[in-house]
């Protein structure tokens, strides 16, 4: 068997230095015209052809526009969740724009998501990255920092510390709108299910709902924590709905799923919507039109959302002057869901 030829071998063969070939064949300065011929010669003399994945790995850099997105969450649950299908989606159709692609990885928790950001950058796979599910003191931030990596963060800038540019909707103005959509219909006692609570947007929403209800004189409002899904959803409108005495006439969810899911255990429980249950979805994917009553919404453009950060990202990677700021805030979408309670 004849032996495997090297980059060295090719070095020898042209009398230069096996960093000279690697030069060469990535099409880097630093050699002239005849020394580049002279290697490519010698390199078709003894048949040797670079490594492709080596040779791609070499000339990955920022213009590549590779972006990578970590998301520590169950791949069944992401399946399941309209936001990120439509965030994912405004990603990929700004990246297509620039010919690049977008590397997603899926993981347990944060601290296998910097860890795979730090071999990401390390092997030159990314140009930068998106960070979602901010939460406060987020340890990522510091982390990409040292790292130099440039990164867009999809949450509010409170959250980053000034240390790495944010795209976020105004969550706390969205809330107050709903609360106050609800008490003009005559709702005294609101409620919320709610997401993760150690996330900075949860934490925004819970602190926005208490403020409101007490603003208006409306009774305190409660929050529960859920991990987004229809399971932890139906579960907690079960909780909220239990006593018929503190029972809320109206509940806001932080997401579709899990409204489509507390929608069917108040029919379960025998309640009419609106009549005696209002609710209030969040994001407006198509679940809310397809189910019956349609759910009323806080709407937004979360496919936007997503190529707005992005296109930030790139701002940011191409050393672009970066505008970071609030996306469209979420706007009301009154639909068959919501109405005075009976009592009013």
């Amino acid at each position: 068997m004849s032996p495997r030829i090297t980059i060295r071998d090719v070095a020898a063969r042209a009398g230069v230095s096996a960093g000279a070939v690697s030069l060469a064949f990535n099409d880097r300065p630093g050699l002239s015209a005849p020394t580049r011929e002279r290697i490519r010669a010698a390199a078709i003399e003894l048949g040797w052809t670079p490594h492709t994945a080596a040779h791609r790995l070499a000339r990955a850099t920022p213009a590549d526009g590779t972006v990578g997105l970590v998301l520590a969450r169950p791949a069944r649950q992401l399946g399941l969740e309209p936001f990120y299908t439509e965030f994912i989606s405004g990603i990929a159709g700004v990246i297509a724009e620039r010919s690049g692609s977008l590397l997603l990885r899926l993981v347990h928790d944060r601290d296998r998501e910097t860890a795979v950001h730090r071999a990401w950058w390390k092997d030159r796979r990314v140009a930068g990255c998106i960070l979602v599910d901010l939460t406060e003191d987020d340890p990522r931030i510091p982390a990409l920092a040292r790292l130099g990596m440039p990164a867009v963060a999809a949450g509010h800038p409170g959250l980053t510390d000034g240390r790495a540019a944010a795209v976020w909707t105004d969550d706390a103005a969205a809330v107050e709108e709903a609360v106050r959509y609800l008490a003009l219909l005559g709702h005294r006692r609101i409620a919320r299910v709610g997401g993760d609570p150690a996330l900075g947007h949860t934490a925004i929403r819970t602190r926005a709902l208490e403020r409101t209800a007490a603003d208006l004189g409306l009774e305190p409002a409660r929050s529960l924590p859920t991990d987004f899904s229809g399971r932890a959803g139906a579960r907690a409108t079960r909780d909220l709905l239990a006593s018929a005495v503190d029972r809320p006439t109206a509940i806001i969810y932080d997401n579709d799923i899990m409204a489509v899911a507390g929608a069917a255990v108040a029919r379960e429980l025998g309640l009419h919507i609106p009549g005696d249950l209002s609710l209030i979805a969040w994001d407006d994917s198509q679940l809310c039109r397809l189910t019956h009553p349609p759910l009323s919404a806080m709407s937004h453009d979360v496919h936007g959302f997503g190529a707005q950060v992005v296109r930030s990202l790139y701002d940011l990677i191409d050393r672009r002057p970066v505008t970071p700021g609030p996306a469209p805030t979420p706007v009301l979408v009154p639909r068959g869901s919501s109405a005075p309670p009976r009592a009013a």
